[in-house]
């Protein structure tokens, strides 16, 4: 049995005072023994955190009595040495920033699509599939059809959304759009600006792609390579499985195979 449960957590919920919250989350923490970091603010909660499964199930029952967290979203994995070493709690403006100002994610994010019904969505040729990672993470792999905005952090999301917009035909408006990301943070908060700039129809995959992976089979699927994860694995590929992709120490970009392209030869 591995010694360590990780939970990797995230929910968008109206915390009216976050440093109250972080108090207490602290206390518990250190009482449980956990280690990882955990971002609050007025926007939610964000972050990783290991320790011993039943510590762990007492952190997550503790946060889904939280306003507006009895959805709390949890991905868990395990590791047999201790992953972080201490634990760390902040308060911040933002659980993931995107400089936008203010947005409502809890209230006004777009329409949550489960795995299963992705497909459909994304293969109609009326669906525009905006992919809102960095351009190093879609270099790895992506859906067919998805729009790359190239960006080198979420910061520079919102330009590119509305350079985008900008040309858009007027029909476009009514058109649906579809937004993913890694484990499904980030798209719901761009789904939320994108309703801010006046589009009514959005939607973004719930779980992201990591869950996608997980729960679609692979003769079914419409991703294309591997997903970037931000840990020692890489990549992974359907069944969440690793990928082929290494990360080049030269560089510190993700590349196929024994040799790394982006570096010069």
């Amino acid at each position: 049995m591995s010694a360590f449960t990780i939970a990797a957590l995230y929910r968008f919920a109206s915390f009216p005072d976050p440093q109250a919250l972080a108090g207490r989350l602290r206390a518990l923490t250190a009482d449980l023994g956990l280690c990882g970091t955990l971002i609050l603010a007025t926007e939610g909660i964000n972050g990783t955190v290991a320790g011993s499964a039943d510590a762990i199930a007492t952190l997550v029952a503790h946060i889904r009595t939280l306003p507006g967290c009895a959805d709390l979203d949890v991905k868990y994995a395990t590791a047999e040495q201790a992953p972080f070493a201490r634990m760390k709690i902040k308060v911040k403006r933002e659980i993931v920033t995107l400089g936008a100002g203010d947005l409502d994610p809890a209230n006004a994010a777009g329409t949550h699509l489960d795995p299963a019904d992705w497909n459909a969505l994304i293969a109609d040729p009326d669906t525009i599939v905006i992919d809102t990672r960095n351009g190093y993470e879609v270099a790895c792999g992506t859906f067919e059809r998805a729009i790359d905005p190239k960006t080198g952090s979420f910061r520079d999301f919102p330009a590119w959304f509305d350079a985008f917009a900008a040309q858009l035909p007027d029909r476009g408006r009514t058109r649906r759009i579809a937004m993913f990301c890694t484990g499904g943070i980030r798209c719901e908060k761009s789904t939320a600006l994108v309703r801010a700039r006046g589009f009514g129809e959005v939607y973004h995959l719930k779980g992201g792609i990591l869950r996608y992976l997980e729960e679609v089979p692979e003769a079914d699927s419409l991703w294309r390579g591997d997903c970037y994860v931000f840990d020692e694995r890489v990549a992974v590929g359907h069944g969440l499985r690793p990928g082929e992709h290494r990360l080049c120490k030269a560089c510190g970009l993700a590349h196929r195979g024994d040799e790394c392209h982006a570096c010069p030869a």
